[in-house]
């Protein structure tokens, strides 16, 4: 969720009601330790700090470590490291899902200074993973010992993104990972988090009938295109009531600040479009706001009968106001694709 889970998204979502918990974009510990110049966006803990999860990637163990003190005045949930980013940029540079190639007493080493850290600044903060299987020659036994190292080492939650490093997501993941990875670690405490391919109902209930041991699931790109898939699956999963508290203008029609989510559950999609564009310019740098507008509407187009026109549109807005003029106008042209009702 690189360059799409930073603040100015997170209100969008939790706009519909949002999730139990967001975890922040990856930040890189060292960058953060020598104060870089972009670095107070992510550290931004809204418009929920109690929901926020600070997740951390480095190659350097000593600078994961000292980045607890900085995050720690900021509240929050706890910590995540980051050992499942399989990026090539990101491998190759030591980080990510390279931690679980490495020496294993290497990455446990790094894993004992975190939880120090956290012990010494925000005792109140959990520690937990992002892993993925391994890699293309990974073995269960070693998988099964690499998790039993992380817990005796402090992790008190894995979220488990069943595929190996080299694997797309076009291939199913192995839920049965996940459900025997919850089996082992129950008597631990230790929660396990399902992530993979959640992106509807069907998706959301195949998953937890292969891991009901699982704690949660995770979503990650499915409520880029969907903003409001938390709320539609609390819905249709948990039978709780949606909470479409929403304000409403004179003659029933949904206010721009609460992306055109009535009472009765229908969305304004331009509207959604064109808050979440206001909101990048609140809540990130100029440098920032081409790329992160590429990044959302390159999903969220996908919602539109044209969306691979309308996407290749967004692609190559170059400004916010050009981007905004934009969709306005695809909108002008195909007025039927402006409103979903959420069954």
């Amino acid at each position: 969720m690189a360059t799409l889970s930073h603040e100015a998204f997170r209100r969008l979502v939790e706009k519909f009601g949002g999730p139990d918990e967001y975890y922040t974009e990856m930040i890189n510990a060292p960058t953060l330790m020598q104060k870089g110049p972009f670095e107070k966006y992510y550290l931004m803990n809204g418009p929920a700090p109690q929901k926020i999860v600070w997740q951390l990637t480095s190659k350097e163990a000593d600078s994961m470590a000292a980045a607890v003190s900085v995050l720690a005045p900021l509240g929050g949930i706890g910590i995540d490291l980051n050992m499942g980013c399989s990026a090539p940029e990101i491998v190759h540079s030591g980080a990510g899902i390279a931690w679980m190639l490495k020496p294993q007493e290497e990455t446990l080493a790094m894993v004992r200074g975190v939880k120090a850290a956290i012990e010494k600044s925000a005792p109140a903060y959990r520690l937990s993973a992002k892993l993925r299987l391994g890699a293309e020659n990974f073995s269960e036994e070693k998988f099964y010992d690499f998790c039993k190292g992380l817990c005796d080492s402090g992790v008190q939650r894995l979220v488990l993104h069943p595929r190996t490093q080299r694997e797309k997501l076009s291939r199913p993941p192995r839920r049965h990972y996940a459900q025997k990875l919850a089996e082992l670690l129950k008597p631990r405490g230790v929660d396990v988090i399902y992530n993979g391919n959640v992106k509807d109902e069907a998706s959301a209930s195949a998953a937890l009938a292969d891991c009901p041991d699982c704690a949660g699931l995770m979503i990650s790109r499915a409520c880029v295109q969907k903003p409001w898939i938390f709320v539609q699956l609390r819905g249709e999963l948990l039978g709780q009531p949606r909470n479409f508290s929403q304000a409403q203008d004179a003659g029933g029609a949904a206010a721009s600040s609460n992306c055109g989510l009535a009472t009765n559950g229908r969305i304004d999609l331009l509207q959604t479009g064109l808050d979440y564009i206001e909101l990048l310019q609140e809540f990130q740098p100029p440098e920032f706001f081409k790329s992160r507008m590429q990044r959302f509407f390159s999903y969220y187009c996908d919602n539109f009968t044209f969306g691979h026109y309308i996407k290749s549109k967004m692609l190559n807005a170059a400004t916010p106001q050009e981007a905004q003029d934009t969709f306005r106008a695809y909108f002008d042209e195909q007025p039927s694709d402006r409103f979903k009702v959420l069954q």
